[in-house]
């Protein structure tokens, strides 16, 4: 399945494809529920600007690669299970949706590809 995710409109592609959604439960679905966890900010003075240990600090940082900088968010890259069981549910409320479809077979076929 899609995950739950906000996506982009230009990485969307328009058709005019539908599917019956009115059994999907989409109540736990709000925009809290795609809000980050705020992060700690620091204070930034004049020595923060162009200090040297905090350039050199920086530039050690700047180095590393985008796998060990990818896995630092408040959860550590990992999906809750609350999450998991509300994506479970609307995939299988949509699945369910598409096997009563008349052409349901030729649609779950169209949408994979």
């Amino acid at each position: 399945g899609v995950p739950l995710r906000r996506v982009n409109s230009r990485y969307v592609i328009a058709t005019s494809t539908k599917i019956d959604i009115k059994a999907v439960d989409t109540a736990k679905v709000t925009n809290d529920l795609f809000k980050r966890a705020a992060g700690d900010k620091k204070a930034k003075g004049e020595k923060d600007f162009m200090g040297d240990k905090d350039k050199a600090s920086a530039e050690k940082n700047a180095k590393k690669t985008v796998k060990s900088a990818k896995s630092k968010g408040p959860n550590g890259g990992k999906v809750s299970d609350e999450r998991k069981n509300l994506q479970k549910t609307v995939d299988t409320a949509i699945i369910a949706s598409l096997k009563k479809d008349s052409v349901g077979k030729q649609k779950v076929g169209y949408l994979k590809s």
